[in-house]
Formats: C-alpha cells, sequence, structure tokens
C-alpha cells in the first residue's frame, strides 16, 4: 500500500483540513469499521454512526456558514465521503446523500428557503433526493409526480422508487412535473418536502444485496401538501437542477466507490502476504503480482482523476459534467474489479461472509448503477466527441 500512502501524503491539506481529515480516521476506526458487520447483517439502520458522524458536524462541511454550516472544499468533502465508506458502504452512502440532496438547494434556492430548511440539515439532520419512479429511471423526463398549484400550496401526487434516506429523512429534494406545463422536459420541477407533510406515506424498503444498513425507500405522496415557498426557482427549471445536481453527485458516488475498492484492496493484499499454497505465498506467483499491477495502477489514476475534479470545482469551474461521468464510471468499474479479485485470492473462504470481502462485493456493485448507470455514463462520454 505504499504507494496509496505516497499518494494521500503527497495531497496538500491545510491544517484545519488535517485536523479534520484525523477526526474522521479515528471516527471510522473506533466506531463505524467495527459496527459494519453487524449492520448489515441485521440490516440496520446504523444511528449510532450517524450520530458520530454528527458529533464531529460533518454535515456542516458543505453547507455554508449563513445557514449554520462550517464550510471547506469539495476535495475534502469527497475524502471524508472515500473514509466512511472504506469503513462502512452503507453509512458513507447515508452520509454523502445528505449532500447529494442538499446541494441543489444550496446553489439554486432563494435566501428565505436556505435560511428555513438548512440550519436542520447543518445540524445532523438527514436529507433525501427523489428522482427514480416505477416508469423513469435513467430517462428522469418519464417522471409522473404531479405538482398542482393550490393558493399558497402545492399538491403533490405521485410516487418515487429506489429513495435512500426516504423514511428518515428531515428533507426530501422532489422532481416531478408541474401542472400547465405540456413539455415533459420543460414541466421538470423540484421542490422540498419537509419531515411529516400531510399525505407523505412510505410504503415499504427495499431489501437488497449489499448496503443493508442504508434504507431505500417507495414513497407515495398522495395528495400531500407543502408551501408553495418551497418551490425551487420556477415552474419548469427542474431539469436544468438536476443535471447540475447529479454533475455533483457523480464525483461523490465516485468517492465512495474508491472507499470500496481501497478496503478490498487492502484485505486482499494483506491475506495474498499471509496465505500459501505449494509452499508459496499468493502474491509471490507471478500471474498474481501482474493482477496487483494492474489493478493497483487503475486505482490510483481513478484517485488521481478525483482530485483532477475536485480542483477544477473547487476552482469554480461550472462545465465539468463529462469529467464528472468519467470520474463515477472509471471509480465504479475498478470498484468491482477490485471486490471481484478478492473474492477470487480469498478462494472459498471470500465466499464467506466471516471475511469483509464478500461484504464489499456485494456493495460495490450498485456504484455502477445509481446517479446513472455506466451505460448511460459510456453514452454521455462518447457522444461528446461527436461533431455538431
Amino acid at each position: 500500500m505504499k504507494i496509496f500512502e505516497a499518494l494521500e501524503h503527497e495531497r496538500s491539506w491545510s491544517e484545519e483540513e488535517r485536523l479534520l481529515l484525523d477526526q474522521v480516521d479515528r471516527l471510522t476506526a473506533e466506531i463505524i469499521a467495527p459496527n459494519a458487520a453487524r449492520i448489515d447483517e441485521a440490516g440496520a439502520f446504523p444511528w449510532d454512526n450517524v450520530e458520530a458522524i454528527n458529533r464531529l458536524g460533518l454535515n456542516a462541511i458543505f453547507v455554508p456558514e449563513a445557514y449554520g454550516g462550517a464550510p471547506m472544499s469539495f476535495r475534502l468533502y469527497l475524502a471524508v465521503v472515500r473514509r466512511i465508506a472504506e469503513a462502512c458502504a452503507s453509512t458513507g452512502i447515508i452520509y454523502a446523500t445528505n449532500f447529494h440532496a442538499m446541494k441543489p438547494l444550496i446553489e439554486f434556492g432563494s435566501e428565505e428557503q436556505k435560511t428555513r430548511l438548512l440550519p436542520r440539515i447543518a445540524e445532523g439532520g438527514l436529507a433525501a433526493l427523489a428522482i427514480t419512479e416505477e416508469s423513469a429511471g435513467s430517462d428522469a423526463t418519464g417522471m409522473k409526480t404531479r405538482f398542482q398549484p393550490d393558493g399558497d400550496e402545492i399538491v403533490i401526487d405521485g410516487a418515487k422508487i429506489f429513495i435512500t434516506n426516504g423514511d428518515v429523512a428531515d428533507r426530501i429534494l422532489l422532481f416531478g412535473k408541474h401542472a400547465g406545463i405540456d413539455d415533459p422536459r420543460q414541466a421538470i420541477s423540484v421542490l422540498v418536502v419537509e419531515k411529516g407533510a400531510p399525505g407523505l406515506e412510505t410504503l415499504g424498503l427495499e431489501k437488497k444485496m449489499g448496503h443493508r444498513g442504508s434504507s431505500t425507500a417507495a414513497l407515495r405522496f398522495d395528495g400531500c401538501r407543502v408551501p408553495a415557498a418551497n418551490l425551487i426557482g420556477r415552474p419548469g427549471d427542474g431539469l436544468a437542477i438536476l443535471l447540475a445536481s447529479l454533475n455533483r453527485s457523480r464525483p461523490s458516488i465516485a468517492a465512495h466507490a474508491i472507499g470500496i475498492a481501497t478496503a478490498a484492496f487492502k484485505d486482499m493484499t494483506a491475506y495474498m502476504n499471509e496465505r500459501k499454497q505449494s509452499g508459496r505465498r499468493i502474491i509471490d506467483f507471478q500471474a498474481n503480482q501482474f493482477m496487483l499491477a494492474d489493478l493497483a495502477t487503475d486505482l490510483a489514476m481513478a484517485e488521481l482523476w478525483l482530485d483532477h475534479l475536485a480542483g477544477r470545482i473547487d476552482a469554480g469551474a461550472q462545465d465539468f459534467g463529462i469529467e464528472a461521468s468519467m470520474a463515477k464510471m472509471r471509480a465504479s468499474d475498478i470498484a468491482n474489479r477490485i471486490v471481484t479479485e478478492a473474492v477470487q485470492m480469498h478462494g472459498g473462504y471470500g465466499y464467506c461472509s466471516d471475511f469483509r470481502v464478500e461484504r464489499l462485493m456485494r456493495d460495490a456493485k450498485i456504484t455502477q448503477i445509481w446517479e446513472g448507470t455506466n451505460q448511460v455514463h459510456r453514452q454521455l462520454i462518447g457522444r461528446s466527441f461527436a461533431t455538431k
């Protein structure tokens, strides 16, 4: 792991950033990682982990100071996601989803909305991002959830599926179509639904292959009423906000995938250095060394590309959608390659839950699916080279 230790050492963190990361490292080592196997086995929401994260004030690092936050760089936020996901993928995505859901409010909300809705998140509230429906996955224009104005309120009717944190969220960023706009793209709008809104119902939680500690809810909005003041921007602004929000959440998913990949790579190399076959350590076989060389190189390249992208975003770049797709696609692909090889190198033990690599393999797969499937990202990247 020397090459990865060197990469980490060469990152130029400020004294304040380094102090926070040291605290996160202690948090993951002492609380989050020791709880991970139990949380996965029980399929229980990791409230103890969330409370520990909140004691460090980690939500505050992406909330502006005016609304109760203590903002730091996007690059630092990604490093926090990577560390938490390495310790427990379920906890990592719970934390990251707070950012995914609230960043559009931070970027596009009014002063009144941010003053009213963000302090709860800064102090440790949970958030959810509600886009997907049964008939609208990768094609968000197919969503059927409807927003109907009614005086000072908006009435919501519809349903969403696969919503991370959906049943526990204090704030739900909800995308739907505004009544009175016929064009399916131009009708997409976005608003914030607060916990306890009348007409909001959790229909159930998914039983998943991985990320079993992270709740994934199906939600129904049956005449759900929210203040009209919760609409972000104007009716029809939703698609632009959606695309902008995905460009920020996709690097976050890349960091999450790299965390899973790092955990698997560490477990694999440690086991290969100890386990012997035919009188030789597994790591001493040339074919296995070649495999490690390829995986380590690709993982390092994924980390460096994500660092590059984070630097651009922190510098104020606005057009980075293709770079974000590249980061998410490459990180999730290498995560799945690494966990597959980690299980293989453990042999039969890798298929048993006594070893962490079994859980990591289950956790890794979804990173190729959510925030846009990797097929969609390949299409976006490839299409960018077509001349007009």
